[in-house]
């Protein structure tokens, strides 16, 4: 295993590098301190075929542009909060607005575009960057000290750890948003990926796609995927709220969080996907309650990564382990706050198929 690093550009007055992780089986982990972000995770197939499996960038001002936080750490509040607005102490706070009249992934100008800094640990085989948000960043209160830490094993385990302390009451639910197509990042889309997700329930979303505080059973329904089932196999009846986003007769596609079997707090298996073609699949575990699945249905050819490649619809998917959007709104679903003296911490590993 190794741990080696290359300058790559400057986010404003810093400069900003890419820390690559390689292990013994041929796979790498690429990221930058830019947003705490992955830029590449290149993972062997069983007969040995090593692909990209994330979308990305090639380019450091690419990343600077983008609006699809491909590969990032996002916060403080990862998903969304509605009309950007809650009450803690007493007090209601207004947050920034970033996506219409809502907070989204933290608000404009978050955690995914900001310069972390970053320390390695070659014989750790990992990476570790480190934010210090200020006192009413975006309008959240408390300063809050933030970690991200990615580890790559020599059996291909990519182990997230997400940490956070504050000093004063405040919100926290980091997300990781990598977009996943594990035929290869440059392979077509992800309609063919075979899904499972242990979770009996999903909170369906209004037309600005916030949770409307049901929790509603998957059976019978196109977000049952309590057995292995194709990603596309019933997409196109997935009530299509767009946002705004859709044209007429469109549709979009998955995006909604599920609320996942087994104790919050503890590590557990909560998904596994497959790309039936390659073989490339990974077994999904986490510590959190919900996980949010996106299959990027507002992606389109103007978006061009790796490459040159345009990232059309579908082109990859996202599972963003959470707790549940718009929670600070709503009494009856796990709760976000961190106050003083505590510690957040967020575990996702990805078990990928030897």
């Amino acid at each position: 295993m190794s741990v080696t690093v290359a300058p790559w550009g400057k986010a404003g007055n810093r400069s900003a590098s890419l820390y690559t992780i390689a292990n013994a089986s041929g796979a790498s982990l690429v990221l930058t301190d830019y947003g705490a972000t992955a830029v590449r995770m290149c993972m062997p197939s069983p007969d040995g075929d090593i692909a990209d499996v994330i979308l990305g960038f090639d380019t450091l001002e690419e990343y600077a542009q983008t609006q699809t936080y491909c590969g990032a750490t996002v916060g403080r509040f990862g998903n969304r909060i509605r009309r950007g607005r809650f009450m803690m102490g007493g007090r209601v706070y207004q947050v920034s607005c970033n996506e219409g009249r809502n907070c989204l992934h933290g608000g404009g100008g978050a955690f995914d575009k900001r310069m972390w800094t970053s320390k390695y640990d070659g014989a750790g085989n990992s990476v570790t960057f480190s934010l210090v948000s200020p006192d009413g960043d975006n309008g959240f209160p408390g300063t809050m000290n933030v970690a991200s830490a990615y580890t790559l094993t020599d059996d291909n385990v990519v182990r997230i750890e997400l940490r956070a302390t504050t000093d004063k009451p405040t919100l926290c639910n980091l997300v990781h948003h990598s977009y996943f197509n594990l035929a290869g990042h440059d392979r077509g889309d992800v309609l063919d990926h075979e899904l499972q997700i242990h979770s009996d329930f999903y909170t369906p979303v209004d037309e600005e796609l916030i949770i409307t505080g049901e929790v509603l059973n998957v059976a019978d329904t196109p977000f049952d995927f309590r057995e292995p089932r194709a990603i596309g196999e019933r997409i196109r009846q997935v009530p299509n709220a767009g946002a705004g986003k859709m044209p007429d007769g469109a549709f979009a596609g998955y995006d909604h969080n599920w609320c996942l079997q087994g104790e919050s707090g503890e590590l557990r298996p909560v998904l596994s996907i497959c790309d039936r073609v390659s073989g490339r699949g990974f077994e999904m575990s986490t510590t959190e309650p919900g996980v949010h699945f996106y299959t990027g249905g507002y992606l389109d050819e103007t978006v061009v990564g790796k490459g040159g490649v345009p990232y059309r619809q579908f082109a990859g998917c996202t599972f963003e382990t959470q707790k549940f959007p718009d929670g600070p709104n709503l009494s009856h679903v796990p709760q976000s706050r961190l106050n003083p003296g505590e510690e957040y911490l967020h575990v996702m590993e990805l078990r990928f198929l030897a």
